[in-house]
């Protein structure tokens, strides 16, 4: 982790991108002291869509209706 103060930071903010691939993670520091961290961001993931969740879920021998049916049975 490379450590600059704020006026640095101002210099190297064109270049922050190419930075932080070569760095990982910089802390800002005014008068000495940490005041800021800057990290890589996470490229989120998409949300998938329900295609995909159908695919990926198992399938039920036996129909939902006759699982609640049992379920309330048992209950009393």
């Amino acid at each position: 982790m490379r450590s600059i103060s704020v006026r640095e930071m101002r210099v190297v903010l064109p270049k922050l991108e190419e930075l932080l691939a070569q760095e990982g993670e910089i802390l800002i520091t005014r008068n000495g002291e940490p005041v800021a961290r800057v990290l890589p961001a996470v490229p989120q993931r998409g949300i998938p869509s329900r295609s995909e969740l159908r695919r990926r879920m198992r399938w039920v021998e036996v129909g939902s209706e006759v699982l609640i049916r049992e379920d309330r049975d048992a209950r009393g």
